[in-house]
């Protein structure tokens, strides 16, 4: 069952369509990303350590010896996934592929055996549980999530095959998709890269420098400060990188804005809460303080009194 590689036959936002589209009418659209973005996430955690077992594969003569030492050296590869396929030289990624009963209860164990292995995972990887029944029936059931699983195996998405962007992109794009289409503003949820690419400019940023979003989303901006500050140093040039700090109130984004920062191959502190009534960084007893502030006002909570201040 070799994994079709579908990045040139088809743009991210028809495959991401598609993939939403063998979930439709499961789901309200707008929970769609609460069970695509996971596997995305996981699909591309799966290509990437199959990359790094084949370049390790490459000194020892074999797959084979290449599982064997990243199970008793984890720290070989990135994220160590617990996933081995019957023949090693199949992607690991097929062995979620190729789940044909109890698709929901043996993935979501999958999830939680690779957030075990990786404890930067635990808490973003597994919070949905793809078994999960409402009122006595499935919320997504294994003819659906089989669809949704066959779909986004159609894109390999290894360090070579698409940019680092993909979960951020992803998100943005089923955001813009279903929000609109239920007469929302996209806008309540994410900033879109152009304007996201403005603020970060106007931040001007500079090494080692300490930034916060106070209402991060999906990390967008605070990623886009990154990407401006590598631009101006250069791409030969040693420097600090920044230091990011946010804060998101949903769960469900605050789990994705991890996967996102995540795969930038990029480290911050994302905290989980309401901003405005329990802000997270704390510095003596008082509000921490950054030398750069950018956010986008979360639109769709209901703010304090602003005649107070």
């Amino acid at each position: 069952m070799a994994e079709r590689n579908g990045n040139g036959d088809k743009s991210l936002e028809s495959w991401i369509w598609d993939a939403a589209c063998s979930i439709r009418g499961a789901q309200e659209a707008a929970k769609y990303k609460d069970f695509i973005l996971p596997l995305i996430f996981t699909k591309r955690l799966c290509d990437v350590f199959d990359d790094e077992l084949n370049r390790i594969a490459e000194k020892v003569g074999s797959r084979a010896k290449a599982f064997k030492l990243v199970a008793q050296d984890t720290k070989l590869v990135r994220f160590y996934l617990p996933l081995q396929p019957e023949n090693l030289d199949d992607p690991v990624w097929s062995v979620i592929r190729k789940l044909s009963e109890k698709i929901g209860e043996k993935l979501t164990k999958y999830l939680l055996d690779i957030a075990k292995a990786n404890l930067l995972l635990n808490g973003i990887i597994n919070r949905i549980d793809f078994n999960a029944t409402t009122h006595g029936q499935r919320d997504l059931d294994d003819d659906r999530l089989s669809n949704l699983i066959e779909k986004i195996s159609e894109k390999r998405l290894g360090l070579k095959d698409v940019e680092p962007d993909v979960i951020g992109r992803s998100y943005e794009y089923l955001i813009r998709k279903f929000a609109e289409g239920s007469g929302q503003s996209a806008g309540e949820f994410y900033t879109p890269k152009e304007v996201g690419l403005i603020m970060a400019k106007i931040m001007q940023p500079e090494p080692g420098m300490t930034i916060y979003d106070p209402c991060c989303g999906s990390v967008g901006l605070l990623i886009k400060c990154q990407l401006v500050l590598q631009e101006s140093q250069g791409s030969t040039a040693k420097f600090a990188p920044l230091q990011l700090y946010g804060q998101e109130y949903t769960a469900n984004t605050w789990a994705m804005a991890n996967m996102n920062m995540i795969i930038h191959d990029m480290e911050g502190k994302i905290e989980i809460g309401d901003t405005f009534r329990h802000p997270k960084f704390i510095q003596a007893g008082k509000l921490a303080q950054f030398e750069r502030v950018v956010a986008n006002p979360m639109w769709n909570q209901k703010l304090l009194n602003l005649k107070r201040f």
